[in-house]
């Protein structure tokens, strides 16, 4: 009976029971050139709302390192931890005074001689006990000043403790009040309105294979400077037999061309070219289907209102990628303005037109690319939404007891339709959404 030793470094799923054989390729050139692994699917690494699905262990001098940037901790944490740090070192300073007030009145023989001895005079006023003390250090350190409780000139000592506790005080107010509105005021919470598609999709472009995902913003207020980025994620083994468990690869999205850089007032569609530079180059749709890689796609810039940088992080893993599928138009013109309709953003439709090869095999003209001429779906909505606004104006136009001005827009459809080769097939099928 044989036995595996599991590698520390491999990423595993506890949710996918089921074992998948992976190919990677070989070093040195022993065998065949590939390495055979039995493995579970890893997890993602960024989940789809953004968070890394990363844990932090055995890390050295981990709390004296917090504490040393206590400010940053502070907005790092959560809410009611944030609260509960925020009465505490009230409490505290309220309770360290109050004891060195309650000193102070001891040893000065306040809580023994009587109150009504006028030959005595005490350091605080009213103080009698404990409890009188405590109450003094609150009315200190947030001036409130009932009238009844106060330090006289028979102690320095107690004098100094009162400056010193309202100069504490103080600190104590900015510290938590710009702790607060620090962590108020993040820009992380801008990030969820910004939107990512559920799915990332490989379809024709201009062309060209490209893979495609959608991004949104649910706020009318801008993102100023919003760029967009893209990784690759996936193990490699180099040359050396070195296993790389995450290997980060870029993925293009134009950025010598300027087009990573977006207008982000209404959803827009990222586009990455498959070329030879690409890492899906010599990836087909069978090839899709049998990987194990994650693509993380990025959404940076300042907000509007704050001029704070936020990031928006979404991920695609190989199964959330869909071959030969196109996002469904979003944006609708009406009258004098623009509608965006978010209820389509995230619903994609087939294209069956699109090669099953790569974007390499592509290139060597292994595959032959059908007709450019097939009817698209998005120019079906298109003449629809014509035929919606010519139908008002026709309401308009007999409510006022006028000609109907566009009488021939119909033969004009036909004409359109009758001049575009129309692929039967294709038509159907993207017409059924």
């Amino acid at each position: 009976m044989s036995t595996g030793r599991v590698n520390s470094y491999s990423i595993v799923s506890s949710e996918e029971d089921g074992l998948t054989l992976t190919t990677m390729p070989g070093a040195n050139g022993f065998g065949n050139g590939k390495i055979h692994t039995r493995r579970k699917c890893r997890n993602r690494f960024v989940k789809k709302n953004g968070q890394c699905n990363v844990e932090f262990t055995n890390m050295d001098d981990k709390p004296q390192r917090y504490i040393a940037d206590m400010f940053t901790t502070c907005v790092d944490i959560r809410w009611r931890y944030m609260l509960l740090l925020f009465s505490l070192a009230f409490l505290v300073s309220w309770l360290l005074f109050g004891l060195v007030f309650w000193l102070i009145a001891l040893v000065h023989g306040d809580l023994e001689k009587p109150t009504a001895d006028e030959t005595f005079t005490p350091c605080l006023l009213q103080v009698n006990g404990f409890v009188a003390a405590f109450l003094f250090s609150i009315e200190t350190q947030t001036t409130i000043g009932y009238g009844f409780r106060c330090v006289t000139e028979e102690c320095p000592l107690a004098v100094f403790m009162v400056v010193l506790q309202s100069i504490v005080g103080c600190i104590i107010d900015s510290f938590m009040i710009g702790a607060i509105m620090a962590k108020m005021a993040r820009p992380k919470k801008r990030a969820e309105t910004l939107l990512f598609s559920h799915h990332a999709v490989i379809a024709m472009r201009d062309g060209k294979l490209c893979l495609m995902w959608r991004v949104g913003n649910l706020r009318k207020s801008h993102i100023v400077e919003a760029h967009v980025r893209a990784q690759l994620i996936k193990p490699r083994i180099t040359e050396e037999g070195e296993y790389i468990p995450l290997d980060q690869i870029d993925i293009d999205v134009g950025f010598d061309k300027g087009l990573d850089r977006i207008f982000l007032v209404s959803p827009l569609t990222i586009l990455h070219e498959i070329s030879e530079e690409s890492p899906l180059f010599g990836i087909g749709r069978q090839d899709l289907e049998n990987d194990d890689f994650e693509i993380v796609v990025i959404l940076e810039g300042m907000v509007e209102a704050t001029a704070m940088t936020t990031q928006a992080r979404s991920s695609y893993l190989a199964s959330e990628i869909l071959w030969g599928h196109r996002f469904e138009p979003v944006l609708f013109e009406e009258k004098n303005q623009y509608k965006v309709d978010y209820s389509h953003f995230h619903k994609t439709y087939e294209v069956p037109s699109t090669p099953c090869c790569s974007a390499k095999d592509l290139m060597e003209n292994k595959f032959l690319l059908p007709s450019t001429n097939s009817f698209c779906y998005e120019n079906e909505l298109a003449f629809i939404s014509r035929d919606e606004e010519e139908e008002e104006e026709e309401e308009d136009d007999d409510s006022r007891g006028l000609d109907d001005p566009n009488s021939d827009a119909q033969p004009e459809f036909d004409r359109l339709q009758a001049t575009v080769a129309l692929d039967q097939r294709s038509y159907r099928r993207e017409s059924e959404i």
